[in-house]
């Protein structure tokens, strides 16, 4: 898509207040080519002014190994980045080169660079990553549990070679807010770590001189972000973020008079996103799983930080945490597997948690179980890891200890204002089946940035085991095809029309016309639990056309029936489509499909149509998963094909098969 096309697509999401303000910032950037707006000095800081600890524990009973290997690999300069696993990127690394193309970006006005061409700056989403220091905090902790100089001198070192590399406000670090927020809070956590202004990296003149230009940095870092906020159809998971880099800023480093000032503000911001981005039954707006994880890692980290300073956050606040907690909790299968519903790009706020099995979300369950005495969180959790003993201590642990986690799981079923609802029995055990709906809107705003092209799939989960799954993500601004195909109808668990998306893809984070949805039925009280709703994606053809599905779920016979309406006139191609798990063998056998994945299994026939089976395919796109940003692997996914003219109704059978034997069948997929 041309750069042209993209702004024009940008311009017809947009009302008249958003292009004011877009005009306001266009020329407050040229005016920074002027030094016009741009920070002539940093004020001298009240060193007896400083926030006070956070992170409650000490490092004394964390796994120590994985804590040294991660930072005695930053110290050999091997670095992990997305797909780049052990880079060597050096130490320090060139702070402006893009690891995974070598472009470097250039040192001229941040402001004045577009960040989103690659032949700039290569891949940003690499090139970014290094640059939110989460490394410099594995340092910090390594520093904190074994008290050897090299790798305080390591951060040091780090730091130092940052500010050098990229001065204020210079380079692409200095674009965009949420890149120097999550900078910020890195930076909090390594300063509390390394000892605060008591840390022997500030002794001597020498040091003196270190602590004064990190103090500046943060400074600098503070003032930026107050002056360009995400507004307006930007105002996302970017604004909260933002909102929580001034927070932390202005909490841990209280020193300046503009901290008192920057820390309302911020506290304020995130109050009221707290809500508006979130529903009140529990789903992050951007309709994007991992998002919501980010979200709430955000909140989580401000409530600490605030409690800690004497200044913590409302009940409605809290409130609104526990209940996306609960959604995480209804999402999370009994092996802990999660829908990678909507985009994800791998992000973590920090790092506090070095072991190879480490779980976001399990993670975040546990610091809900310690922050809202919820034991039903500790029993999906099942541990309380790393991340948590760093923030919540001995006193944590010991809440930890005293919940009573026996019991059955009871899982919220409908979340009705959010747009999602389950199907399901024997929660929580090895016979479990978990189906996940989705009838949610495409995303949040007018761009519905992180939002899929999904309305009425759904993801289906026996024995803890994945066989319908979401695809995931894989890219961002780079990839255009693959961008275009992950977020795709028929990459979904759904069906398409025409060959069409249901809503129409306007730019890498921009839709254009897009489908709506609405829950029809949803019983779970009977023997035969039924889901049912419609979206209007298609309404916008011709000949319009309405999707309405229902999917019954018979609770003894462990049967799924999916029934597709289709509700047109005149003749239209459709696409049945389904997206099977990592591990599953897919056979053809009479034109239905045999699934056998390590521990079950599921038979499935349709009543209409030819059968199509990709694994892998590059032309055309099909096949793939990805769960972890820039990497995918092939899966089976398979479409049944037909012509219709007229309302249809195309019925998909779903026996589940628990204990299915490998099927045997040379058409292996």
């Amino acid at each position: 898509m041309t750069s042209l096309a993209w702004k024009i697509n940008r311009l017809k999401l947009m009302g008249a207040p958003e292009i004011a303000w877009r005009v306001q910032q266009l020329l407050q950037k040229k005016a920074s080519k002027f030094g016009i707006g741009l920070l002539r000095s940093v004020p001298a800081p009240q060193l007896k002014r400083m926030g006070l600890p956070f992170l409650a524990g000490d490092g004394r009973d964390i796994d120590s190994a994985a804590l040294r290997a991660a930072a005695d690999a930053v110290l050999a300069g091997r670095w992990n980045v997305f797909a780049l696993r052990g880079a060597a990127l050096g130490f320090p690394p060139q702070w402006n080169r893009d690891p995974k193309t070598g472009t470097v970006a250039p040192l001229t006005l941040g402001k004045q660079i577009d960040y989103r061409n690659e032949k700039v700056v290569g891949d940003i989403k690499y090139l970014w990553e290094p640059n939110r220091h989460l490394e410099l905090v594995a340092l910090a902790q390594a520093w904190k549990v074994t008290g050897e100089p090299r790798y305080a001198d390591g951060a040091r070192s780090l730091l130092q070679s940052w500010f050098e590399q990229c001065p204020y406000p210079m380079g692409v670090h200095w674009t965009s807010s949420l890149e120097l927020a999550l900078r910020l809070l890195n930076w909090a956590c390594a300063w509390e770590l390394l000892g605060g202004l008591a840390s022997p990296l500030f002794q001597g003149e020498a040091g003196q001189r270190f602590l004064q230009q990190w103090l500046a940095a943060i400074y600098q870092h503070a003032h930026f972000i107050a002056g360009y906020f995400s507004r307006h159809s930007s105002a996302n998971n970017h604004l909260f973020g933002e909102y929580m880099g001034l927070f932390v800023a202005s909490s841990v480093w209280p020193c300046w008079p503009e901290s008192a000032k920057w820390q309302a503000l911020a506290r304020k911001g995130l109050e009221e996103e707290a809500l508006k981005q979130n529903t009140p039954d529990g789903v992050n707006r951007e309709q994007a799983v991992y998002y919501q994880h980010e979200v709430m890692d955000m909140m989580l980290l401000c409530q600490r930080i605030g409690q800690a300073n004497g200044a913590g956050f409302s009940a409605a606040y809290l409130q609104r945490l526990e209940r996306l907690a609960d959604f995480i909790a209804a999402l999370m299968d009994v092996d802990g597997n999660v829908p990678m519903t909507g985009d994800a790009d791998d992000a973590q706020m920090v790092r506090l948690a070095h072991d190879d099995g480490w779980h976001r979300y399990r993670s975040l369950l546990a610091s809900c179980a310690v922050l809202f005495g919820r034991a039903d969180f500790k029993r999906k959790a099942g541990h309380f890891d790393d991340k948590n003993r760093w923030l919540f201590g001995v006193a944590g642990l010991r809440q930890w200890q005293a919940l009573d986690a026996s019991g059955a799981e009871a899982p919220v079923m409908a979340f009705p204002e959010g747009g999602y609802f389950l199907l399901g029995s024997h929660f929580g055990t090895p016979d479990e089946v978990r189906l996940v709906a989705d009838c949610a809107p495409l995303g949040y705003l007018s761009i519905a940035a992180h939002g899929h092209a999904d309305a009425l799939a759904f993801t289906l989960s026996v024995s803890g085991e994945e066989l319908l799954t979401d695809p995931g993500t894989y890219a961002y601004h780079t990839q255009k095809k693959w961008r275009d195909y992950f977020r795709s109808t028929p990459a979904h668990n759904t069906v398409a029309v025409d060959g069409l998306d249901q809503s129409e893809i306007g730019g890498n984070f921009m839709w254009l016309k897009k489908a709506n949805a609405r829950m029809i039925a949803h019983e779970t009280d009977s023997e035969v639990q039924v889901f049912e709703g419609e979206h209007d994606g298609y309404g916008r053809l011709a000949d319009p056309v309405l999707h309405r599905r229902r999917i019954e779920f018979n609770f003894n016979n462990k049967c799924i029936v999916v029934k597709d309406i289709l509700q047109c006139t005149n003749v239209h191609d459709i696409s049945v489509h389904w997206q099977f798990g990592d591990h599953c063998v897919v056979t053809v056998d009479e034109g239905q499909l045999r699934v056998q994945g390590l521990r079950s299994g599921l038979r499935m026939r349709c009543s209409h149509g030819t059968l199509d089976v990709l694994r892998g395919s590059d032309t055309p796109p099909g096949g793939w998963i990805s769960r972890r940003f820039d990497e995918k692997s092939p899966i089976a996914s398979a479409a049944w094909r037909m012509r219709v003219q007229g309302t249809t109704e195309i019925v998909t059978h779903i026996e589940l098969m628990p204990q299915a034997s490998p099927a045997d069948s040379p058409a292996n997929y």
